[in-house]
């Protein structure tokens, strides 16, 4: 993906903000499914919209797609995501 690179090249890494809709009462499982991810830097149980947010950093943005979609959009009890990619940082 080179438009990809040559977009974010000026990032440290690339990241991203997944938002999730999970299972009523799977909290806990969840969170804890994403910790286990490397990738997944940060996660919350939030109040909103969205049950869950979690922040992921890779090496580039064709890993930062593969976690995604195979990691964490795969994962028990997550109903639905938003992801949303970072462009610029700090």
């Amino acid at each position: 993906m080179l438009v990809y690179d040559t977009l974010y090249r000026g990032l440290d890494v690339p990241k991203a903000f997944v938002f999730m809709n999970i299972d009523a009462g799977s909290e806990v499982e969840v969170l804890k499914s994403l910790r286990e991810v490397p990738e997944v830097k940060e996660s919350y149980f939030v109040y909103g919209v969205y049950d869950v947010v979690a922040k992921i950093e890779t090496d580039s943005m064709d890993r930062l797609k593969e976690v995604i979609t195979w990691k964490v959009r795969r994962l028990d009890k997550i109903r639905s995501t938003l992801t949303t990619i970072v462009s610029e940082g700090k």
